[in-house]
């Protein structure tokens, strides 16, 4: 089942005054439950891709439809619950609330959804044990190294068991152990929940466990491998 496509999809930033092309008729179509890294140089239109995918940016032109919505038409109001309810978003740059601790920066989309309390903490305490973090969840930010960071913020998009996760550079500031855990982590919920993994990535180590492959160079696809 075909869960994210686009078609013919373009992104012209600065259209007014001096135009820059990310995206140039992207073509592509992704099935529930890929685990899938779109790679290329910097400038390739990998973010650019990744966000309008999330809602997060709108294309110039073409069409996406994720979840059977074309979400190009949505409000920005719906464009909130769509992305609270079916999608978690990993950064590069972690995206943390400052003032709260790791687990509550887990919880945060748990309490959107208004889910109970003890739902809440006992799903932040799996998720950051699970990322080695089992001891630092009363830390905030401001006390955890970066590749800390990383790993509440990994945590904080499963929290939900969102049916897209949707990852920018997950593993930047990660060591190589830090790395293989959170991507065999990532992998376990692939499989039992069918969530649909996006990354986008200059990291081999992701790229070998990925098991589709999408190169873009220059806002086109270069080539498109699926791993036998």
């Amino acid at each position: 089942m075909k869960v994210i496509k686009a078609n013919q999809l373009t992104k012209v930033y600065n259209e007014s005054k001096i135009p820059v092309t990310a995206l140039s008729g992207v073509d592509i179509e992704i099935s529930e439950g890929e685990f899938t890294a779109i790679v290329g140089p910097s400038g390739s239109g990998k973010s650019t891709l990744l966000n309008i995918i999330g809602g997060l940016d709108n294309p110039t032109s073409g069409y996406i439809e994720v979840g059977g919505l074309d979400i190009s038409t949505l409000s920005e109001n719906q464009l909130i619950d769509f992305r609270m309810n079916n999608i978690g978003f990993v950064f590069q740059s972690y995206n943390l609330i400052p003032v709260l601790t790791a687990k509550e920066n887990v919880t945060f989309i748990l309490l959107l959804q208004k889910k109970s309390k003890q739902e809440m903490n006992a799903r932040a305490e799996e998720l950051l044990n699970k990322v080695g973090l089992g001891d630092r969840m009363n830390n905030r930010p401001n006390e955890l190294s970066g590749g800390q960071q990383q790993r509440v913020a990994v945590a904080r998009a499963l929290a939900s068991k969102p049916k897209f996760i949707l990852a920018d550079e997950p593993t930047a500031n990660l060591d190589s152990v830090s790395t293989a855990n959170l991507l065999d982590l990532m992998a376990e919920m692939n499989a039992t929940e069918k969530a649909t993994f996006v990354f986008s990535t200059h990291d081999q180590r992701v790229i070998d466990k990925a098991r589709r492959v999408i190169t873009l160079e220059d806002g086109k696809i270069k080539s498109d491998e699926i791993k036998s």
